[in-house]
């Protein structure tokens, strides 16, 4: 068992969201901001208590998988019910339903700890390492949405960027180093948590018509992979190009995913090509991502929301 207390970060899907179901690439980075660790307490108290009780309800899940013999995984599953009988608890900041990876952090958290043979992603991120961990740790988050790709709780074990080349091929990245400018990606809070599993719902009813599936294939992956190709490449002329093709076709196909408090934003954003709005994870509720030639601009539109700066550009 790793014997340290290290941090687990959040994460944000900067490109993929749906398209990464369909083949389209995904870029996701870890988001240190919010963050989670292992605490212990003599006296819990209610956040602690909640926890601690939520941790319970996990770990006979993942008790039920591995004694059941389907579980891609091994956990030290007498340690781990000592600690919670001695009031371990997951110490979070990271908002459960906004699209940033609360439960990636936890499954993370978990197997890092409670793991036997872990992966040590400090030691062997190989690709066959890599698939593997994705492998166990989508089984894992599985509790939380019903059928998980792992790729969150992968961003938040590993700590580092994760690219998605589609059919199952990823992984580690560099992110470019841009001379800041006046340019930004930042979150945009919608107000309101949202819920994974209804959004995917939705999304897979909508796969099953030809024209959407034709706009996911023909529109939606050439706009996604060309943001993504000129952020790693730096070149923001042809990221804010095709942002702005992105955010258009995702307001137009993708509206049951739109928070409604942000709706009218989404539509002022590519009118006026101040920013532009896409969708951070599954939508619904929670943040939305924002990318802006000049942020004070963009803040300047969006008075009275609150807005997080994650990136300069």
């Amino acid at each position: 068992m790793n014997k340290n207390n290290p941090l687990y970060y959040a994460k944000i899907l900067l490109f993929g969201e749906y398209g990464i179901i369909n083949d389209s690439q995904g870029l996701s980075v870890p988001y240190n901001y919010y963050q989670g660790a292992w605490k212990q307490s003599e006296q819990l108290d209610t956040v602690a208590q909640k926890s601690n009780e939520s941790l319970r309800n996990f770990f006979t899940y993942l008790k039920s998988l591995q004694l059941s013999g389907e579980a891609f995984f091994k956990l030290d599953l007498v340690e781990f019910e000592g600690d919670l009988d001695a009031n371990v608890f997951f110490d979070s900041s990271i908002p459960e339903g906004y699209g940033v990876g609360s439960s990636g952090a936890l499954c993370a958290a978990i197997y890092d700890r409670y793991a036997e043979n872990r992966i040590d992603p400090d030691e062997d991120i190989s690709r066959e390492n890599i698939h593997q961990l994705k492998q166990i740790l989508g089984q894992m988050e599985s509790f939380f949405h019903g059928k998980s790709s792992g790729l969150d709780p992968l961003i938040c074990y590993l700590k580092l960027p994760v690219l998605i080349k589609g059919k199952g091929e990823l992984g580690t990245v560099r992110i470019p180093q841009m001379e800041e400018g006046k340019g930004a990606i930042f979150l945009l809070n919608s107000g309101q948590p949202g819920e994974t599993q209804p959004m995917v719902n939705i999304f897979m009813d909508k796969m099953k018509h030809e024209g959407f599936r034709n706009v996911m294939k023909e529109q939606f992956t050439k706009y996604n992979d060309a943001c993504i190709s000129a952020f790693l490449e730096g070149d923001t002329k042809p990221l804010f190009n095709n942002l702005k093709k992105l955010s258009h076709l995702v307001f137009e196909n993708f509206s049951p995913m739109i928070p409604h408090s942000v709706k009218d934003l989404w539509k002022k954003g590519i009118e006026t090509n101040a920013y532009y709005l896409k969708l951070c994870g599954s939508g619904g509720g929670g943040f939305v991502l924002g990318f802006t030639h000049d942020y004070e601009e963009a803040k300047s539109h969006l008075k009275g929301y609150d807005t997080e700066l994650i990136y300069r550009l």
